[in-house]
């Protein structure tokens, strides 16, 4: 919605008003936060989220001198954000930390951070703004209109979108190290590298984990990135571009573990989930469930021609001689373990007080009778899972959330047969991902 002339106008008589009201109310600094918006445009959902970044910024800066905030208001209006904020410091203080906000970024260009004394006096600043488009003064261009009104839009959808891109895929990718992180710590797990022991894997610990983690983190980054890059084309056009990043995720990951694989399927699936939830505007556990299936849609065609002759990845041998999709699979029907079961159980340990690993220890166990792990068939054959899964249905038939003993004993059977569920492992990683974008 275009804001008129006058909106605008009388926008800024009632910031004013508003203003003296919350001066006499509280009788403290005051700063009153909007945006540089040029055009009759003050509001849309990227403009929202540059302004929540701003208040974002500055809360932090305000929290981190110790600066009470005994009010604050903020208002979406199509004539523009607005923000007030009634502050328990000195004035000339505030607006060191307002400057250093629309300072400290190119995104900062765009606020307009006002600070009033408790008498209603404004402070003013020590140097003057630069043009957004030149280095000219703010004052010299404005009233001469060096720059038309289109050249100015442009240059702040410009900065809005590198800032909110950059945030988001930043906040989006630090989600899913910490999936991965909680994953491996996540302890006892029958057969896995946790915090007690490296299950039954001998060419890896749990510092092979983290050193692999951390050198994804960029890659989950660029996953994100691309998925807010490709939010308007097609969900093949997203995939398309993750596969090239995939490899060369793989790479690193194999660099950083000095040619231990780690993390191959978590590659895949984390990879998909940052770019899923980067393409909604409100994503949910269920919406990027749905918006993973959509990008890989017939995904599991190309296993048509895979025969055990042809096969070159464990995944296409256990395709070739028992007809399993494996992860392919789960990704092309929206992971229906995780949705159905790792996720409803991992709340529902949640909600009966049970702690986030026990909860996740659950939510491995359940989603392992929930589908096939390839990593489990692949240490054994299609029979031996079978059994397995059977007998962990038992255990959970028993106790829905078992303790540690009962787990470390589990532990115990599976590296004396030299089991491993690493498929289900990268589902739990999952859950927690979705789990800790929903508290998002």
């Amino acid at each position: 919605m275009e804001a008129t002339l006058q909106e605008i106008l009388e926008a800024r008589e009632r910031r004013a008003a508003r203003q003296a009201q919350l001066l006499r109310c509280y009788h403290t600094t005051l700063v009153c936060f909007t945006m540089n918006i040029a055009g009759p445009v003050k509001y849309s959902p990227l403009i929202a989220r540059g302004f929540a970044l701003g208040c974002m910024w500055l809360e932090a800066q305000l929290s981190a001198s110790g600066y009470a905030v005994v009010f604050q208001e903020k208002l979406p209006r199509h004539t523009g954000c607005e923000a007030f904020y009634a502050v328990d410091a000195p004035a000339d203080k505030v607006k060191e930390l307002t400057l250093a906000v629309e300072e400290g970024s190119g995104l900062g260009r765009l606020f307009d951070m006002d600070v009033l004394d408790a008498q209603g006096r404004k402070l003013q600043r020590p140097t003057e703004r630069k043009c957004l488009i030149c280095s000219q003064s703010a004052r010299v261009c404005g009233p001469r209109r060096a720059h038309s009104v289109e050249q100015l839009q442009e240059k702040t959808q410009a900065i809005l979108c590198e800032a909110v891109h950059s945030h988001q895929s930043r906040a989006i990718g630090a989600l899913a190290s910490k999936a991965l992180l909680y994953e491996v710590c996540t302890t006892p797990k029958p057969g896995l590298v946790d915090r007690n022991n490296s299950g039954s894997h001998r060419d890896m610990d749990i510092f092979t984990f983290l050193s692999s983690t951390a050198a994804l983190q960029p890659y989950f980054e660029s996953c994100a990135l691309a998925g807010l890059e490709t939010a308007e084309l097609p969900a093949a056009a997203t995939f398309a571009r993750l596969r090239y990043l995939g490899r060369n995720a793989e790479q690193t990951m194999l660099k950083a573990t000095g040619g231990v694989n780690t993390h191959k399927g978590a590659i895949f699936t984390m990879g998909l989930l940052c770019a899923a939830a980067a393409r909604l505007e409100e994503p949910s556990p269920e919406t990027v469930l749905q918006e993973c299936a959509a990008m890989c849609a017939g995904l599991t065609a190309e296993l048509a021609d895979i025969t055990e002759e042809n096969a070159k990845t464990t995944g296409q041998r256990l395709y070739a001689a028992y007809g399993i999709t494996g992860i392919r699979g789960q990704a092309e029907q929206g992971y229906p373990a995780v949705l159905h079961t790792g996720l409803p159980v991992l709340r529902e340990g949640l909600s009966l007080g049970y702690s986030l690993e026990r909860s996740g220890c659950a939510a491995l166990l359940a989603m392992l009778t929930a589908h096939t792990d390839t990593n489990l068939v692949a240490r054994s054959d299609r029979e031996t899972a079978k059994a397995v899964s059977r007998e962990v249905a038992l255990l959970l038939a028993k106790d829905r959330y078992p303790g540690p003993e009962t787990l470390h004993a589990l532990d115990e059977v599976f590296i004396s047969k030299n089991l491993s569920i690493g498929g289900t492992a990268d589902l739990l990683a999952a859950c927690y991902f979705l789990h800790f974008l929903e508290e998002l």
